[in-house]
Protein backbone atom coordinates (compact mmCIF):
# COMPACT_ATOMS: atom_id res chain seq x y z
CA UNK A 1 0.00 0.00 0.00
CA UNK A 2 2.51 2.61 -0.91
CA UNK A 3 0.62 6.19 -1.65
CA UNK A 4 4.35 8.02 -2.41
CA UNK A 5 5.50 6.05 -5.60
CA UNK A 6 5.43 8.70 -8.06
CA UNK A 7 3.20 8.27 -11.13
CA UNK A 8 3.63 10.26 -13.99
CA UNK A 9 0.00 10.94 -14.98
CA UNK A 10 1.00 13.08 -18.28
CA UNK A 11 0.37 12.01 -21.33
CA UNK A 12 -2.70 9.87 -20.45
CA UNK A 13 -5.93 11.98 -20.82
CA UNK A 14 -5.48 13.28 -17.48
CA UNK A 15 -8.17 15.89 -16.89
CA UNK A 16 -6.06 17.20 -14.33
CA UNK A 17 -2.46 17.71 -15.39
CA UNK A 18 -3.17 17.77 -18.95
CA UNK A 19 -5.79 20.66 -19.04
CA UNK A 20 -3.85 22.82 -16.36
CA UNK A 21 -1.86 24.23 -18.72
CA UNK A 22 -5.20 25.55 -20.78
CA UNK A 23 -7.24 26.31 -17.63
CA UNK A 24 -4.96 27.76 -15.34
CA UNK A 25 -1.39 28.36 -17.50
CA UNK A 26 0.81 25.90 -15.57
CA UNK A 27 2.65 23.38 -17.69
CA UNK A 28 2.58 20.22 -16.45
CA UNK A 29 6.46 19.51 -17.39
CA UNK A 30 7.30 22.39 -14.31
CA UNK A 31 4.08 22.70 -12.49
CA UNK A 32 2.03 21.42 -9.89
CA UNK A 33 -1.62 20.04 -10.17
CA UNK A 34 -3.37 20.34 -7.18
CA UNK A 35 -6.72 21.87 -8.48
CA UNK A 36 -9.35 19.42 -9.59
CA UNK A 37 -10.43 16.50 -7.14
CA UNK A 38 -8.92 13.04 -8.19
CA UNK A 39 -5.86 11.17 -6.61
CA UNK A 40 -2.10 10.99 -8.17
CA UNK A 41 -1.18 7.41 -6.68
CA UNK A 42 -2.82 3.91 -7.48
CA UNK A 43 -6.48 2.76 -6.58
CA UNK A 44 -6.47 0.10 -4.25
CA UNK A 45 -5.20 -3.78 -5.26
CA UNK A 46 -8.10 -5.27 -5.36
CA UNK A 47 -9.89 -2.80 -7.22
CA UNK A 48 -6.81 -3.50 -9.94
CA UNK A 49 -7.16 -6.92 -9.81
CA UNK A 50 -10.72 -7.25 -10.50
CA UNK A 51 -9.93 -4.62 -13.72
CA UNK A 52 -7.26 -6.80 -14.59
CA UNK A 53 -9.20 -10.03 -14.62
CA UNK A 54 -12.26 -8.13 -16.52
CA UNK A 55 -9.64 -7.53 -18.64
CA UNK A 56 -8.89 -11.55 -19.33
CA UNK A 57 -11.83 -12.53 -19.75
CA UNK A 58 -12.11 -9.75 -22.51
CA UNK A 59 -15.63 -9.72 -23.62
CA UNK A 60 -17.36 -5.88 -22.51
CA UNK A 61 -20.00 -6.12 -23.18
CA UNK A 62 -23.49 -4.53 -21.59
CA UNK A 63 -23.43 -4.96 -17.60
CA UNK A 64 -25.84 -5.27 -14.78
CA UNK A 65 -26.45 -4.27 -11.14
CA UNK A 66 -26.05 -7.26 -10.27
CA UNK A 67 -26.42 -8.55 -6.59
CA UNK A 68 -23.16 -8.78 -5.63
CA UNK A 69 -22.80 -4.88 -6.31
CA UNK A 70 -25.88 -3.88 -4.81
CA UNK A 71 -25.01 -6.29 -1.86
CA UNK A 72 -21.19 -4.70 -1.83
CA UNK A 73 -22.79 -1.09 -1.74
CA UNK A 74 -25.22 -2.06 0.98
CA UNK A 75 -22.18 -3.79 3.57
CA UNK A 76 -20.21 -0.73 2.86
CA UNK A 77 -22.72 1.57 4.41
CA UNK A 78 -23.39 -0.62 7.17
CA UNK A 79 -20.11 -1.12 8.08
CA UNK A 80 -18.62 1.47 7.36
CA UNK A 81 -20.85 4.20 8.38
CA UNK A 82 -24.09 2.22 10.50
CA UNK A 83 -26.30 2.88 7.95
CA UNK A 84 -28.98 0.17 6.52
CA UNK A 85 -29.88 0.23 3.22
CA UNK A 86 -31.95 -2.00 1.22
CA UNK A 87 -30.32 -3.07 -2.56
CA UNK A 88 -33.55 -1.64 -4.59
CA UNK A 89 -33.02 1.86 -2.63
CA UNK A 90 -29.78 1.92 -5.10
CA UNK A 91 -29.78 3.54 -8.50
CA UNK A 92 -26.85 3.76 -10.72
CA UNK A 93 -25.99 6.81 -12.50
CA UNK A 94 -22.51 8.12 -14.89
CA UNK A 95 -21.16 9.98 -11.27
CA UNK A 96 -22.35 12.16 -9.27
CA UNK A 97 -22.25 15.16 -11.11
CA UNK A 98 -24.55 13.13 -13.73
CA UNK A 99 -26.72 12.29 -10.48
CA UNK A 100 -26.83 16.16 -9.68
CA UNK A 101 -28.03 17.09 -12.96
CA UNK A 102 -30.86 14.12 -13.08
CA UNK A 103 -31.78 15.65 -9.91
CA UNK A 104 -32.50 18.99 -11.22
CA UNK A 105 -34.03 17.28 -14.28
CA UNK A 106 -36.74 15.09 -12.36
CA UNK A 107 -37.65 17.51 -9.17
CA UNK A 108 -37.27 21.38 -11.00
CA UNK A 109 -38.68 22.86 -14.09
CA UNK A 110 -36.56 25.33 -16.19
CA UNK A 111 -36.92 29.01 -14.34
CA UNK A 112 -37.05 27.17 -10.47
CA UNK A 113 -33.99 27.55 -7.77
CA UNK A 114 -32.32 25.50 -5.84
CA UNK A 115 -30.57 26.56 -2.73
CA UNK A 116 -26.90 25.90 -2.20
CA UNK A 117 -24.99 27.15 1.52
CA UNK A 118 -21.54 28.14 0.33
CA UNK A 119 -18.78 27.99 -0.29
CA UNK A 120 -19.26 24.90 -1.93
CA UNK A 121 -18.49 22.67 -4.41
CA UNK A 122 -18.31 24.38 -7.50
CA UNK A 123 -19.97 21.97 -9.80
CA UNK A 124 -23.68 22.75 -7.64
CA UNK A 125 -23.88 26.21 -9.16
CA UNK A 126 -22.77 25.15 -12.66
CA UNK A 127 -24.94 22.41 -13.09
CA UNK A 128 -28.22 24.26 -11.82
CA UNK A 129 -27.52 27.60 -14.37
CA UNK A 130 -26.89 24.69 -16.82
CA UNK A 131 -29.97 23.01 -16.20
CA UNK A 132 -32.08 26.68 -16.77
CA UNK A 133 -32.63 26.71 -12.95
CA UNK A 134 -31.50 29.94 -10.67
CA UNK A 135 -29.05 29.41 -7.65
CA UNK A 136 -30.09 30.82 -4.09
CA UNK A 137 -26.85 30.93 -2.23
CA UNK A 138 -27.02 30.95 1.70
CA UNK A 139 -23.80 31.73 3.07
CA UNK A 140 -22.51 29.99 5.88
CA UNK A 141 -20.76 31.41 8.87
CA UNK A 142 -17.11 31.40 9.48
CA UNK A 143 -16.10 30.94 13.46
CA UNK A 144 -12.80 30.51 13.56
CA UNK A 145 -11.35 27.57 11.76
CA UNK A 146 -14.30 26.08 11.00
CA UNK A 147 -18.02 27.18 9.08
CA UNK A 148 -21.68 26.93 11.13
CA UNK A 149 -24.89 27.41 9.59
CA UNK A 150 -27.54 30.39 9.68
CA UNK A 151 -30.67 28.72 8.91
CA UNK A 152 -32.47 31.84 9.81
CA UNK A 153 -30.39 34.30 7.28
CA UNK A 154 -30.59 31.28 4.30
CA UNK A 155 -34.60 31.33 5.15
CA UNK A 156 -34.26 35.03 4.38
CA UNK A 157 -33.00 34.12 1.10
CA UNK A 158 -35.43 31.95 -0.20
CA UNK A 159 -37.35 33.19 -3.47
CA UNK A 160 -40.01 30.61 -2.99
CA UNK A 161 -38.74 29.05 -6.15
CA UNK A 162 -36.57 26.40 -4.47
CA UNK A 163 -37.58 22.88 -5.17
CA UNK A 164 -33.78 21.40 -4.06
CA UNK A 165 -31.83 22.46 -1.22
CA UNK A 166 -28.50 20.32 -2.94
CA UNK A 167 -26.26 19.72 0.39
CA UNK A 168 -22.56 19.06 0.92
CA UNK A 169 -22.05 16.65 3.42
CA UNK A 170 -19.05 16.21 4.56
CA UNK A 171 -18.79 19.62 3.25
CA UNK A 172 -16.16 20.58 -0.06
CA UNK A 173 -13.89 22.95 -0.17
CA UNK A 174 -13.56 23.34 3.52
CA UNK A 175 -13.58 19.56 4.55
CA UNK A 176 -16.27 20.90 7.24
CA UNK A 177 -18.02 17.36 9.00
CA UNK A 178 -21.64 17.98 9.89
CA UNK A 179 -22.84 16.95 13.37
CA UNK A 180 -26.29 14.83 13.48
CA UNK A 181 -27.55 17.29 15.30
CA UNK A 182 -27.30 20.01 12.48
CA UNK A 183 -28.09 17.15 9.71
CA UNK A 184 -31.54 17.21 11.43
CA UNK A 185 -31.71 20.97 11.51
CA UNK A 186 -31.22 21.31 7.79
CA UNK A 187 -33.27 18.37 6.87
CA UNK A 188 -36.24 20.33 8.60
CA UNK A 189 -35.21 22.97 6.58
CA UNK A 190 -35.88 21.97 3.75
CA UNK A 191 -39.13 20.28 4.39
CA UNK A 192 -40.23 23.72 5.98
CA UNK A 193 -39.99 25.18 2.80
CA UNK A 194 -40.94 22.67 0.25
CA UNK A 195 -37.48 21.60 -0.57
CA UNK A 196 -36.15 18.19 -1.76
CA UNK A 197 -32.70 17.49 0.07
CA UNK A 198 -29.97 16.32 -2.09
CA UNK A 199 -27.34 15.55 0.05
CA UNK A 200 -24.02 14.91 -1.61
CA UNK A 201 -21.99 12.36 0.31
CA UNK A 202 -18.82 11.51 -1.59
CA UNK A 203 -16.21 12.13 0.51
CA UNK A 204 -18.05 10.10 3.35
CA UNK A 205 -15.13 7.85 3.91
CA UNK A 206 -12.25 10.74 4.11
CA UNK A 207 -12.61 11.85 7.56
CA UNK A 208 -9.63 12.20 9.67
CA UNK A 209 -9.51 10.75 13.72
CA UNK A 210 -11.11 12.38 15.81
CA UNK A 211 -14.39 12.83 13.81
CA UNK A 212 -17.09 10.59 12.31
CA UNK A 213 -19.34 11.00 9.31
CA UNK A 214 -22.85 10.53 9.83
CA UNK A 215 -24.83 9.88 7.04
CA UNK A 216 -28.01 11.94 6.58
CA UNK A 217 -30.19 8.87 6.54
CA UNK A 218 -29.04 8.04 10.22
CA UNK A 219 -29.16 11.39 11.43
CA UNK A 220 -32.83 12.11 9.90
CA UNK A 221 -33.62 8.57 9.07
CA UNK A 222 -38.13 10.27 9.58
CA UNK A 223 -37.34 12.60 6.38
CA UNK A 224 -36.18 9.99 4.57
CA UNK A 225 -39.45 10.72 2.21
CA UNK A 226 -38.16 13.72 1.40
CA UNK A 227 -34.61 13.45 1.03
CA UNK A 228 -32.02 11.61 -1.85
CA UNK A 229 -28.84 10.59 -0.97
CA UNK A 230 -25.80 10.66 -3.71
CA UNK A 231 -22.87 8.44 -3.24
CA UNK A 232 -20.19 7.00 -4.87
CA UNK A 233 -16.49 5.34 -4.87
CA UNK A 234 -15.02 7.41 -6.97
CA UNK A 235 -13.06 9.49 -4.39
CA UNK A 236 -11.91 7.39 -1.92
CA UNK A 237 -11.04 5.12 -4.43
CA UNK A 238 -9.91 6.94 -6.90
CA UNK A 239 -11.89 5.83 -9.90
CA UNK A 240 -14.21 9.05 -10.58
CA UNK A 241 -12.92 8.05 -14.46
CA UNK A 242 -15.42 5.44 -14.04
CA UNK A 243 -17.95 7.86 -14.23
CA UNK A 244 -20.13 5.35 -11.81
CA UNK A 245 -21.99 6.48 -9.10
CA UNK A 246 -25.30 5.78 -7.03
CA UNK A 247 -28.48 7.47 -6.03
CA UNK A 248 -29.54 5.83 -2.71
CA UNK A 249 -33.69 6.71 -2.41
CA UNK A 250 -35.38 5.06 0.45
CA UNK A 251 -38.93 6.43 -0.63
CA UNK A 252 -40.39 4.40 -3.31
CA UNK A 253 -42.53 7.77 -4.92
CA UNK A 254 -39.24 9.50 -5.06
CA UNK A 255 -36.88 6.79 -6.48
CA UNK A 256 -39.71 5.39 -8.97
CA UNK A 257 -39.73 9.01 -10.46
CA UNK A 258 -35.61 8.82 -10.51
CA UNK A 259 -35.78 4.98 -12.03
CA UNK A 260 -38.32 6.02 -14.50
CA UNK A 261 -36.11 9.07 -16.04
CA UNK A 262 -33.07 6.88 -16.08
CA UNK A 263 -34.90 4.21 -17.99
CA UNK A 264 -36.39 7.02 -20.46
CA UNK A 265 -33.08 8.12 -21.23
CA UNK A 266 -31.51 4.81 -21.68
CA UNK A 267 -28.89 4.92 -19.07
CA UNK A 268 -27.58 1.45 -18.69
CA UNK A 269 -24.53 1.19 -15.92
CA UNK A 270 -20.73 0.52 -17.00
CA UNK A 271 -19.75 -2.76 -16.68
CA UNK A 272 -16.38 -2.54 -15.43
CA UNK A 273 -17.46 0.19 -12.92
CA UNK A 274 -19.52 -2.08 -11.53
CA UNK A 275 -16.69 -4.37 -11.08
CA UNK A 276 -14.89 -2.24 -9.55
CA UNK A 277 -16.94 -0.84 -7.15
CA UNK A 278 -17.99 -4.02 -5.84
CA UNK A 279 -14.02 -4.82 -5.33
CA UNK A 280 -13.55 -1.54 -3.35
CA UNK A 281 -16.39 -1.82 -1.09
CA UNK A 282 -14.99 -5.07 0.10
CA UNK A 283 -12.92 -5.87 3.58
CA UNK A 284 -9.85 -5.63 1.88
CA UNK A 285 -11.17 -2.13 0.09
CA UNK A 286 -11.75 -1.02 3.37
CA UNK A 287 -8.02 -1.77 4.59
CA UNK A 288 -6.44 0.61 1.85
CA UNK A 289 -8.89 3.13 2.31
CA UNK A 290 -7.53 3.42 6.15
CA UNK A 291 -4.41 3.44 5.09
CA UNK A 292 -4.82 6.22 2.86
CA UNK A 293 -6.30 8.14 5.45
CA UNK A 294 -3.11 8.11 7.90
CA UNK A 295 -1.24 9.06 4.46
CA UNK A 296 -3.28 11.90 3.73
CA UNK A 297 -3.12 12.92 7.32
CA UNK A 298 0.72 13.25 6.92
CA UNK A 299 0.03 15.56 4.12
CA UNK A 300 -2.16 17.72 5.27
CA UNK A 301 0.31 17.67 8.82
CA UNK A 302 2.94 18.70 6.61
CA UNK A 303 0.98 21.19 4.47
CA UNK A 304 -0.94 23.20 6.87
CA UNK A 305 2.65 23.45 8.98
CA UNK A 306 4.49 24.80 5.95
CA UNK A 307 1.33 27.38 4.56
CA UNK A 308 0.90 28.75 8.33
CA UNK A 309 4.14 30.17 8.31
CA UNK A 310 3.46 32.50 5.61
CA UNK A 311 2.73 35.92 6.88
CA UNK A 312 -1.19 36.04 6.31
CA UNK A 313 -2.24 32.78 5.23
CA UNK A 314 -4.09 30.41 6.78
CA UNK A 315 -5.07 26.80 6.16
CA UNK A 316 -8.13 25.78 7.99
CA UNK A 317 -7.77 22.84 9.71
CA UNK A 318 -9.29 19.71 7.67
CA UNK A 319 -11.54 17.38 9.63
CA UNK A 320 -12.64 15.71 5.93
CA UNK A 321 -11.47 15.31 2.68
CA UNK A 322 -8.10 15.95 0.79
CA UNK A 323 -8.62 19.42 -0.09
CA UNK A 324 -7.11 22.33 1.76
CA UNK A 325 -8.96 25.60 1.68
CA UNK A 326 -6.30 28.04 2.48
CA UNK A 327 -7.11 31.40 3.35
CA UNK A 328 -5.12 34.64 2.08
CA UNK A 329 -7.08 37.45 3.58
CA UNK A 330 -4.73 38.75 5.73
CA UNK A 331 -2.00 39.04 3.43
CA UNK A 332 -3.85 42.05 1.83
CA UNK A 333 -3.34 41.16 -1.90
CA UNK A 334 -6.47 40.86 -4.06
CA UNK A 335 -7.34 37.24 -5.04
CA UNK A 336 -5.62 38.07 -8.99
CA UNK A 337 -2.58 38.45 -6.80
CA UNK A 338 -2.24 35.93 -5.13
CA UNK A 339 -3.62 33.39 -8.02
CA UNK A 340 -0.72 34.98 -9.77
CA UNK A 341 1.92 34.56 -7.25
CA UNK A 342 0.69 30.58 -7.06
CA UNK A 343 0.58 29.85 -10.76
CA UNK A 344 3.42 32.13 -12.52
CA UNK A 345 5.61 31.94 -9.45
CA UNK A 346 5.08 28.87 -7.29
CA UNK A 347 3.65 27.46 -10.49
CA UNK A 348 1.10 25.73 -9.03
CA UNK A 349 -2.27 24.57 -10.57
CA UNK A 350 -4.90 25.33 -7.67
CA UNK A 351 -8.81 25.99 -7.50
CA UNK A 352 -10.06 29.50 -6.92
CA UNK A 353 -11.60 30.80 -4.14
CA UNK A 354 -14.71 32.66 -5.42
CA UNK A 355 -15.88 29.97 -8.01
CA UNK A 356 -17.11 28.07 -5.11
CA UNK A 357 -19.17 31.38 -4.55
CA UNK A 358 -20.18 33.61 -1.50
CA UNK A 359 -17.71 33.29 1.10
CA UNK A 360 -14.72 31.67 -1.09
CA UNK A 361 -13.45 35.28 -2.32
CA UNK A 362 -10.05 35.38 -0.13
CA UNK A 363 -9.47 31.25 -0.67
CA UNK A 364 -7.42 28.71 -3.04
CA UNK A 365 -7.81 25.01 -3.17
CA UNK A 366 -5.30 22.70 -2.69
CA UNK A 367 -5.48 19.08 -3.73
CA UNK A 368 -3.54 17.19 -1.25
CA UNK A 369 -3.64 13.36 -2.94
CA UNK A 370 -0.84 12.97 -4.03
CA UNK A 371 2.88 11.77 -3.08
CA UNK A 372 4.09 13.37 0.49
CA UNK A 373 6.86 14.77 -1.37
CA UNK A 374 4.66 16.34 -4.19
CA UNK A 375 3.19 17.96 -1.00
CA UNK A 376 6.51 19.10 0.44
CA UNK A 377 7.58 20.43 -2.93
CA UNK A 378 4.29 22.52 -3.05
CA UNK A 379 5.33 24.14 0.57
CA UNK A 380 8.75 25.21 -0.64
CA UNK A 381 7.39 27.02 -3.89
CA UNK A 382 4.70 28.52 -1.99
CA UNK A 383 7.06 30.00 0.74
CA UNK A 384 9.21 30.81 -2.04
CA UNK A 385 6.16 32.68 -4.05
CA UNK A 386 5.60 34.50 -0.56
CA UNK A 387 8.74 35.03 0.46
CA UNK A 388 8.50 38.87 0.59
CA UNK A 389 5.76 38.48 3.60
CA UNK A 390 8.59 37.02 5.93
Amino acid sequence: MSFNTPIDRRGTNSTKWDRMEKLYGVSAEDGLAMWTADSDYATAPCVIEALLKAAEHGVFGYGVEDEAYLNAICWWMKTRHGWEIQPDWILTTQGLGNAIAMCLDVWSEPGDAAAIFTPVYHEFGLKINKAGRQVTECPLVREGDTYMLDLDDAQARLTGKERLLIWCSPQNPSGRVWTAYELRAISAFARKNGMILVSDEIHQDLVYPGHSFVPAGVAAPGDADNTVYLSAASKTFNIAGQRTGNIIIADPKLRNAMRKRLRMLDYGPSLLGVKMITAAYSEEGAAWADAQIMHLQTNREIFDAGINAIPGVKSMPLQSTYLAWVDFADTGMTHDEVAARIRNTAKIAASDGPSFGAGGESFMRFNLATQTQVVEDAVRRMQAAFADLQ
